[in-house]
């Protein structure tokens, strides 16, 4: 089953989406969809809400379940992806973990563990397993969903900030490796955003849901948090040709966190 090729910003592209099922994710595939790709949601959980939302708003979707973490899991689903539509483009990986608050001489071998291999294993399995496809058709666009966390530092996820850094650096890498066979990587680096999950992290603070989410809106300049469209209107870009003399760069969406 080939992509639509109607018009769209991405139209007649097949992409894959890692940690779709919900939240930053969930927007990437909705808009990727909306905007012409063929989208295959991949998550370790259910991602069918996501595909019949990406389906309502005009596009082809279908749900994969995959652990990242897996190679013959990752192995297997990117070649039924590629079967399935006919090849394979766009490699968003957005799946990861926030991982444990445990400071750099509490946490455990465990906890740095569960936290890597998400965030960096199962980046670089989909990378590894998606770019042989990518060769076959002589260009893609690979975009990492790191964050500011992968900027710069800050008294908490001692863990996470380590992933978020080199998945950073594995996107400025691997651009330079394939950029003279039309394959570019970029990585997009979110502020904080309301998600599900910070939407759990809310209801958990000691002054209350509200004031959990006003504090993280006085942190940048443009004075409120930032939604999974803002973070997935940046992925279509760098998934659209639109940004075809684009790689190696991060792509900085945290409404001014990082510039002050």
């Amino acid at each position: 089953m080939s992509a639509p090729n109607g018009a769209g910003r991405v139209a007649g592209k097949v992409a894959m989406v890692t940690g779709g099922a919900q939240g930053i994710g969930r927007a990437i595939c909705v808009r990727l969809a909306e905007h012409g790709a063929a989208v295959a949601v991949v998550d370790i959980g259910d991602g069918q809400a996501t595909a019949e939302l990406a389906r309502q708003a005009g596009g082809v979707a279908e749900p994969w379940r995959c652990n990242v973490t897996d190679e013959d899991q990752v192995a297997a689903t990117v070649a039924a992806i590629a079967e399935r539509f006919g090849g394979l483009d766009v490699l968003v990986n957005n799946a990861a973990i926030p991982g444990t608050q445990s400071q750099t001489h509490e946490a455990t071998q465990q906890e740095f563990d569960a936290v890597f291999d998400v965030n960096v294993r199962g980046v670089f399995l989909c990378t590894k397993h998606a770019v042989p496809h990518m060769l076959e058709r002589r260009g893609g666009s690979v975009v990492h969903i790191s964050s500011i966390s992968g900027l710069i530092g800050n008294a908490d996820l001692p863990l996470y900030h380590a992933t978020k850094g080199a998945v950073r650096l594995m996107a400025k890498t691997d651009a330079v490796v394939y950029a003279r066979r039309g394959i570019r990587v970029n990585s997009i680096h979110p502020g904080s955003v309301r998600t599900p999950l910070s939407e759990q992290a809310a209801q958990a603070h000691p002054d209350g849901v509200d004031a959990y989410f006003q504090m993280f809106a006085d942190m940048h300049p443009i004075g409120r948090q930032g939604t999974p469209d803002d973070i997935a209107y940046g992925a279509l870009y760098l998934a659209s040709d639109e940004s075809s003399f684009v790689t190696g760069s991060e792509l900085v969406i945290d409404g001014g966190y990082t510039a002050q």
